[in-house]
């Protein structure tokens, strides 16, 4: 899809995730990510990883930007890319899989990219088959 200036609509978020992967905190494991998301209004929202020096209180990409769709007030988002510095691109973690599937419909893409160029597109419903959702918590 391409919008009325010439950029298309995965090249906004490419463009977004590749840039806010430069600011990523990965002193320990060098391994920056970058993920942007499209929220339902059409504003994109992006973050990357930050690491601590105790690994399980590190913050993911894909966290920190739907953490900043949310502070913005959108509570919907309709795609996902995510970029890392890997020969092949990286699927997002189990936890991260969940948290898209919490605010994403199951047919919303997902973009995996490398910095080298190379992508691989599927949606939150492939990377999560058999989610945990709201409907499972209705007694």
């Amino acid at each position: 899809m391409v919008r009325l200036d010439g950029v298309s609509m995965s090249d906004d978020l490419r463009q977004a995730a590749a840039a806010v992967r430069d600011n990523a905190y990965a002193p320990y494991s060098n391994f920056k990510v970058g993920a942007a998301l499209r929220g339902a209004s059409g504003a994109i929202y992006a973050g990357c990883n930050v690491e601590n020096v105790a690994y399980p209180e590190g913050t993911c990409a894909e966290a920190g930007a739907i953490a900043a769709m949310v502070a913005a007030g959108e509570s919907r988002l309709t795609e996902a890319y995510v970029i890392a510095g890997s020969p092949t691109p990286v699927t997002p973690c189990g936890g991260c899989r969940q948290k898209l599937a919490e605010f994403a419909d199951g047919g919303a893409r997902v973009t995996m990219a490398t910095t080298g160029g190379v992508e691989q597109v599927t949606t939150v419903g492939d990377l999560l088959p058999g989610v945990f959702n709201a409907g499972h918590m209705d007694l």
